[in-house]
């Protein structure tokens, strides 16, 4: 029987989905989520790409803690000197390369996305925006028009004018990147198109040609920040930097917080003509900035990026059984094809019912996702993907 609360939910929550996972989350704790009857759910998902120490880390708790009895909004974004941003956004700057040296902070990645368009678009003087086929960089309009995936768009348009899409790792496609691009916007490794890697060499083809022609490279690390592929930023084991860099998800360290940095001129674009250019009210909140710069400093302090391959290698030595097509992805950001998309529903279901919580994708619907925290145990690895594999057991299709 359906408990008054899931009622309430389903009446008064605007509802995503027809069928919401619907689970009631009362605790959550390491790689663990529970339930208000007992239940314990392994975080296969990581809150997508969010809590990658898990959840409830220590270090963040006793930031958030210190930052609200201090201050919580005091002054609309980039009119008051605020510790936490500064501080966040120094050590961000810290681990990055020379040329991505300003931060601007928003709420959201989509609002990263957002922002990062429009300060292209001023800086070159130019209208373009390519992106790419089966993409996902959010839900707000610039960001839906620049996702590269009609079936989440229908209904919503017209969209806006100047953005066009290639194929994802079509390399004389990166042809249409010309003199009237002001930028690429591109993802390192596809998230919700199903964990696309790019082939060897593509993503360096892409930076080279935005330079041939004048236009910027936006890159959207806002799934693969942090730790996820080993290396703290996916271009960071890729051998390019992006004019733009976007982040978001665990940027925050379980708080909203998103953010686009590049170089100081660059970013100077949004100053002047007119002034107040690109404006937030809430971005860069002080409890998510404290909470995120805690986050940052525990996942260096701690060996999690270095047990992302043992943990990769695991998982694919043991994932094997006649009902899964393939597995795709780099790191801790897997998509686990079946053959179709009943045999993925019934395996998400079986699944959860046996304490493991994984998701589907938005852009493929025969695929369910891993990425689970980084500073899981290969015990805990071990058991997530037994259960896995006793649940395709119980599949058809």
């Amino acid at each position: 029987m359906e408990s008054a609360l899931a009622g309430q939910f389903r009446q008064h929550i605007a509802q995503t989905s027809p069928q919401p996972i619907g689970i009631e989350v009362v605790r959550a704790a390491g790689i663990y989520l529970y339930g208000p009857e007992g239940q314990r759910w392994i975080d296969f998902i990581s809150g997508i790409c969010v809590n990658n120490l898990g959840h409830g880390h220590p270090a963040v708790l006793a930031a958030i803690r210190q930052q609200s009895e201090a201050y919580l909004h005091p002054l609309v974004y980039g009119e008051g000197i605020m510790a936490p941003q500064v501080q966040y956004a120094v050590r961000l700057c810290e681990l990055l390369d020379e040329r991505l040296q300003t931060v601007y902070f928003v709420n959201s990645g989509a609002e990263a996305v957002e922002g990062a368009m429009k300060v292209a678009r001023k800086y070159t003087g130019r209208p373009g925006i390519v992106a790419c086929h089966q993409s996902y960089h959010g839900s707000t309009y610039g960001a839906l028009t620049a996702t590269g995936n009609d079936w989440m768009k229908a209904g919503y348009g017209p969209f806006l004018p100047g953005i066009t899409h290639i194929p994802f790792n079509d390399f004389e496609a990166l042809q249409a990147i010309d003199e009237q691009t002001a930028a690429f916007l591109v993802e390192p490794i596809q998230g919700a198109g199903g964990m696309v890697v790019p082939q060897p060499g593509y993503l360096q083809a892409a930076h080279r040609r935005c330079q041939e022609v004048g236009a910027l490279m936006i890159l959207d690390e806002i799934q693969t920040g942090f730790g996820r592929t080993g290396h703290l930023f996916a271009h960071q084991g890729m051998g390019f930097v992006p004019d733009i860099l976007l982040l978001a998800k665990a940027l925050g360290g379980g708080l909203p917080l998103g953010a686009f940095i590049s170089s100081r001129e660059i970013m100077s674009v949004i100053q002047r003509n007119p002034p107040l250019g690109h404006l937030t009210t809430y971005g860069g909140h002080p409890l998510s900035c404290a909470a995120g710069l805690a986050f940052l400093n525990a996942l260096l302090d701690s060996r999690a990026m270095e047990q992302v391959q043992p943990l990769e290698d695991l998982m694919l030595s043991l994932l094997k059984h006649p009902g899964i097509v393939e597995l795709r992805g780099m790191g801790l950001m897997y998509a686990l094809l079946l053959k179709n998309a009943s045999r993925a529903e019934q395996l998400r279901k079986a699944a959860l019912q046996r304490g493991l919580l994984t998701i589907g994708f938005l852009g493929i619907d025969n695929g369910l996702r891993i990425s689970p925290p980084l500073n899981m145990s290969l015990a805990e690895m071990n058991q997530a993907c037994q259960i896995l594999l006793e649940c395709l057991d119980m599949t058809e299709g």
